[in-house]
């Protein structure tokens, strides 16, 4: 559902949605904060969903959705909200652990200070010390309090052990936390978020290693006229197909994200134009080599084309700079006819 809301959002439909929204708000007495209007979005998208039955329980018993309410909502069935929540609960756990960690060491130093205390007592009686019962009771003192400090440090060692075993299963479960926000849910590919990132990486690791950088811009031809004429199921279905071919020829280190709508990223470190040039018509080829029939009615939905613009960075050249070279290039793709790789201009030529 998350990402055929953002799909909607992304195209003619969004700004009747939009209306739809905040005419439902306003008749449910709900201020238009971000919140409220996220929530009723997802609401009137999926009304049978979970979120939609339990905002219609409310709306029922006449329950006003306070702020409060909005956030607990937010944080229930959201994803964003949920991603929140996830991490806030890493943190808490993390803390309990760290809590029960200072503990057991502010503990163990009590203990070694007081150990050190009975020795140096103990050594000095031992000196003066001239009966033999005098003598066995120094050392029976020192026994039992040997074997305390073992104690207590067997203690420390299985809680520091403990600790970290639930320290690194956190870890684990914030690096998938971590991955399902960098990860577009509708194709699996990186999504925006993770291609900002990789970019601005990869543009600094250009920087400072003297090595090539290309960065390809590629948009689903006509992708407007899939989802007006089959539906939006049918054009997700297009955009999986195009994610998929991308997929598998970004092995490492390559890396695909979605860019935004039916438009789509590939960032190439250390490669030569013209194998850029060879991989990304080899893209375009494999995609527009297979007509896809819709799942739901067997439909032929014919072909589906691509538009790329890719460009080289330069020398001192931004993320930003080489993004909008290779955007620029994808819509003189797009002049041209579409279904075609266009490679971008230089700085230079651009200013000229």
């Amino acid at each position: 559902m998350a990402a055929q809301v953002e799909t909607t959002l992304r195209g003619p439909e969004s700004y009747a949605l939009a209306r739809r929204v905040l005419e439902a708000m306003e008749a449910a007495e709900v201020w238009p904060t971000p919140v409220n209007f996220e929530l009723w979005l997802y609401y009137l998208s999926e009304p049978e969903g979970d979120l939609g039955r339990e905002i219609q329980r409310l709306l029922a018993s006449k329950e006003p959705i306070s702020e409060a309410t909005a956030d607990m909502l937010a944080a229930e069935y959201l994803p964003r909200g949920r991603l929140t929540e996830e991490i806030r609960d890493a943190g808490r756990v993390l803390d309990r652990e760290l809590t029960s960690v200072a503990e057991a060491i502010s503990e163990a130093h009590s203990s070694n200070v007081a150990f050190g205390a009975t020795l140096a007592e103990a050594s000095a009686n031992i000196e003066s010390a001239d009966d033999p019962e005098q003598l066995k009771v120094l050392v029976t003192g020192l026994t039992a309090a040997t074997h305390q400090v073992q104690a207590e440090n067997t203690s420390l060692e299985q809680r520091l052990d403990s600790s970290t075993r639930e320290v690194a299963r956190l870890r684990e479960h914030l690096e998938l936390v971590r991955r399902d926000a960098m990860t577009d849910a509708l194709t699996n590919l990186a999504n925006r978020k993770a291609f900002d990132i990789q970019l601005e990486a990869a543009t600094e690791a250009a920087e400072a290693k003297a090595t090539p950088l290309a960065l390809a811009v590629l948009d689903i031809d006509h992708f407007k006229r899939f989802n007006d004429t089959w539906g939006h199921q049918t054009g997700d279905q297009v955009l999986r197909y195009v994610a998929s071919v991308l997929a598998r020829v970004s092995a490492e280190p390559r890396f695909a994200a979605r860019y935004g709508g039916e438009e789509f990223a590939l960032i190439f470190p250390a490669e030569k134009t013209t194998a850029v040039f060879a991989a990304l018509e080899c893209i375009r080829k494999e995609i527009r080599s297979r007509a896809l029939r819709r799942r739901s009615t067997n439909d032929d939905l014919g072909a589906v084309t691509i538009s790329i613009g890719f460009a080289e960075r330069r020398p001192g050249e931004t993320a930003v700079s080489l993004l909008e070279r290779a955007d620029a290039a994808l819509y003189e793709s797009k002049r041209g006819g579409r279904d075609m790789t266009t490679r971008g201009r230089d700085p230079q030529q651009a200013a000229a």
